[in-house]
């Protein structure tokens, strides 16, 4: 009996080690990528009339990580670099005056960077009292395009907790943060007043996920918005920039501030079709900015050659192109280390 139980115990072990070094053949196998610590830094050039500069390389660049100059071990400029964007939907209460025109906007984004290559994803949230995945991540726009057609504005704003899910819970497309490049384009005024996260967090967290956040401004000419702060911040530190379609656009329009009368700024009775067409050639020009900025960017990449990396530290980039000292340089502020 002894003898019969340590043979079915060698032939479990032997099976055991057969099963754990040996696996089945038709059993899928991946390996284990193992990735240093590099930087990706997406880098935007514009002369002083503020037209992209298009034409520099690799060795007209300088990158410096906490003042220290670093070795650049990738450069592209390639026009079809992958990428994967957010559309963020503003359906607060606030944007009902020009909501119209901003999802005709919103669509024509889409439309614009999702052109049904493989290389182009994207995926939408609509953020009111709450943060909403309406369609996760895709390359076919008609999904978001349809989702757009059927909102309608209503509620609060959680702006921060929309970018949040943006950067934390939807589907993740194959190589990313590194490849494609992360982009969110929020289009609403910036403001908050419903979110579970708060504005620090949220910049920490785009940093951290290599993202960069675009802006579209809802707010009308002749007011203000104390949200404006906030998507600068938003953008300054990720490397984008905010566009304004609204503002000083139509100042000289006959019924728009010229004419006080008791329906308030929003009275255009008499300057109706040229109102119009200046929101819409001014919404044209901001979705053609943001999209060529998407398409046109520089991306510099490095191994920080500082010492030891504190993953919660902030670490700050500078990057400048010292041959051409009038164009300005547009890039992320910082990043925080990832763990080894």
């Amino acid at each position: 009996m002894v003898a019969r139980i340590c043979l079915v115990l060698a032939l479990v072990s032997m099976a055991l080690a057969q099963a754990g070094t040996s696996p089945k053949p038709d059993t899928p196998t991946r390996p284990i990528k193992v990735q240093v610590n590099e930087v990706i830094v997406p880098v935007t050039v514009t002369d002083y009339k503020g037209r992209y500069v298009s034409n520099l390389e690799a060795k007209d660049f300088k990158i410096y990580d906490q003042d220290k100059e670093q070795r650049l071990e990738f450069f592209s400029h390639d026009y079809n670099q992958p990428v994967v964007v957010g559309f963020l939907m503003d359906l607060s209460n606030d944007s009902r005056v020009n909501w119209k025109y901003y999802q005709d906007a919103a669509i024509d984004l889409v439309l614009h960077i999702l052109p049904g290559d493989k290389k182009y994803s994207g995926f939408l949230i609509s953020y009111a009292n709450e943060p909403e995945l309406q369609v996760n991540t895709t390359t076919e726009a008609d999904k978001l395009v349809e989702k757009l057609r059927k909102m309608k504005p209503g509620g609060g704003s959680s702006l921060y907790d929309a970018i949040y899910m943006a950067c934390m819970h939807r589907q993740v497309v194959e190589g990313e943060p590194y490849d494609p490049r992360r982009v969110l384009i929020v289009i609403g005024d910036g403001h908050d007043n419903a979110s579970k996260k708060s504005l620090d967090e949220v910049v920490e967290i785009a940093q951290r996920s290599l993202v960069t956040i675009y802006g579209m401004s809802t707010v009308s000419f002749g007011f203000t918005n104390e949200g404006d702060a906030n998507l600068q911040r938003l953008t300054s530190e990720t490397g984008g920039h905010v566009e304004y379609p609204l503002n000083n656009l139509y100042s000289d329009v006959d019924g728009y501030l010229s004419h006080p009368s008791d329906d308030g700024n929003y009275a255009l009775t008499i300057g109706t079709g040229l109102y119009a067409s200046e929101v819409s050639s001014g919404i044209f020009r901001a979705i053609a900015a943001i999209v060529g900025e998407v398409t046109t960017q520089y991306i510099l990449r490095y191994v920080p050659d500082t010492g030891p990396a504190d993953t919660k530290q902030f670490r700050k980039i500078k990057v400048v192109v010292p041959d051409y000292p009038s164009v300005k340089v547009r890039y992320r502020t910082g990043y925080y280390p990832f763990a080894p």
